[in-house]
C-alpha cells in the first residue's frame, strides 16, 4: 500500500499543477476580456474646433510644394551724369543659379467650424505663400566679369542683383500655378491628418 500511495503521489502533484495553471490561464483570459470591455466601453473623443485647432497648429508650417530651378541673369550699370550715360564707366556680370522655393499655408492661421446638429465640420485654410526662396551659394557662378576703374563691381551689386532677381524668379513661379498648386495639396494634407482623428468617421469633413 505504501508504495502505491507513493506511486500515486506525483500524479496527484500533476493533476494540481494543471489544475493551477488552467485557473491562472482562465483568469488571465477573463481580465483580458473585461478589459477590452471596458476599452469597447470608451466613447470617441468629442470632436470640436478647439481639438482639430490644437491638431493642426501642432503641425505648424505645412510645406507642401518645392519648385526648383535654375536660372541665369546679367547685370549691367554705368555711371550717369545729370541722366547721361558717362562714357567708359559701364561694368557688367552673368551669374548662372540654382534656386529652390517653398510654399504653403501657415496652419495656425486655420479656421474651423463644427456643427454639432448635423455632424458637418469645415476647415478653412489661408491662403497659400511662399515660405522660403534659398540660392545655394554652391551653385553660384559668375561669368563675363568687366569691371571698371571708374566703377567697380561691389557686393552691393551682387546683392541686389540676388534679390532681384529672386523676386522676378517668384513672380514667374506664382504665374506658372505655384501657390494653387500649393493650396490643392495643403487642403489634401489636412484632411487626410483631420480623418486620422478618432470619431471623425462620424461626421462630414470639407476642407476649403
Amino acid at each position: 500500500m505504501a508504495k502505491e500511495e507513493r506511486e500515486r503521489r506525483p500524479r496527484r502533484q500533476l493533476i494540481v499543477r494543471l489544475i493551477i495553471a488552467l485557473v491562472v490561464v482562465a483568469g488571465v483570459a477573463l481580465a483580458g476580456v473585461r478589459i477590452g470591455a471596458e476599452f469597447a466601453k470608451e466613447p470617441d473623443p468629442v470632436i470640436t474646433a478647439e481639438l482639430i485647432g490644437q491638431q493642426l497648429t501642432s503641425a505648424q508650417e505645412l510645406v507642401s510644394v518645392d519648385y526648383r530651378y535654375t536660372n541665369m541673369g546679367k547685370y549691367e550699370n554705368r555711371l550717369d551724369f545729370y541722366g547721361w550715360p558717362v562714357p567708359f564707366t559701364s561694368k557688367s556680370f552673368i551669374v548662372s543659379y540654382d534656386g529652390i522655393i517653398k510654399a504653403g499655408v501657415d496652419l495656425s492661421q486655420v479656421r474651423v467650424n463644427v456643427n454639432e446638429t448635423v455632424k458637418a465640420v469645415t476647415v478653412t485654410l489661408p491662403e497659400s505663400k511662399i515660405v522660403s526662396h534659398e540660392i545655394p551659394e554652391d551653385t553660384i557662378e559668375v561669368f563675363d566679369e568687366n569691371d571698371n576703374l571708374f566703377n567697380h563691381i561691389t557686393i552691393d551689386d551682387y546683392t541686389g542683383f540676388a534679390h532681384d532677381q529672386k523676386a522676378a524668379v517668384e513672380q514667374k513661379a506664382i504665374d506658372n500655378g505655384l501657390l494653387t498648386a500649393a493650396s490643392e495639396q495643403a487642403r489634401e494634407a489636412v484632411e487626410t491628418l483631420l480623418r486620422l482623428l478618432p470619431g471623425m468617421d462620424k461626421y462630414t469633413l470639407t476642407v476649403n
